[in-house]
């Protein structure tokens, strides 16, 4: 249960309620990362917006690796809920739950290209900000072939990924096997 108050479905009106239902529509299920900003239904906009940009929108990275970003971004702040969303889309594309599981963890074993490994390592790092100059890695992306707005993309990403994994753990959004259950990929 959250740490604060939240507006369900059944309750909501006006605005938010074209939004939830919006989402029940377009996305089968209304997600309690959506629930607990329910007290702010511009801000919960706002961000959907940024979600569908960052994530759907057009760009030199493939889904796949939008999706893997956000595992490994999620994975390195410990945020179960947003691993689980996540591994659930990712799985969608990988078709491989052992691949898939093995991201958010000790990924040494894992077949990846080059690329993804790099993105990976970017989403780890810059995520737990263990640097305050990333262009080392940038570099390195540069070389491996990514140009620089699949970079930015994939830092939009990471970025997107850390700003929601707060919210979800500073407001107390718990997973539950039943929160993964009846979503449109």
């Amino acid at each position: 249960m959250a740490s604060i108050k939240t507006i369900s479905p059944d309750q909501a009106t006006g605005k938010l309620k074209k939004i939830y239902d919006n989402l029940l529509q377009t996305r089968g299920k209304i997600a309690e990362v959506h629930k607990i900003q329910s007290l702010n239904p511009e801000a919960l906009v706002a961000h959907m917006d940024l979600y569908m940009a960052v994530m759907f929108g057009k760009s030199p990275l493939r889904r796949y690796q939008r999706e893997m970003l956000g595992v490994v971004t999620s994975a390195s702040n410990h945020c179960e809920y947003c691993v689980n969303h996540h591994e659930q889309a990712l799985l969608a594309y990988w078709k491989d739950k052992v691949k898939t599981m093995k991201l958010a963890g000790d990924r040494t074993g894992v077949d990846l290209s080059e690329v993804d490994h790099l993105l990976c390592n970017l989403a780890e790092k810059l995520t737990l900000n263990r640097d305050s100059d990333y262009s080392s890695e940038i570099i390195t992306l540069q070389k491996a072939g990514l140009d620089d707005r699949a970079i930015l993309d994939a830092v939009q990403v990471i970025a997107y990924f850390n700003f929601v994994n707060r919210m979800v753990l500073g407001l107390g959004v718990e997973f539950t096997e039943e929160e993964m259950k009846g979503y449109k990929y």
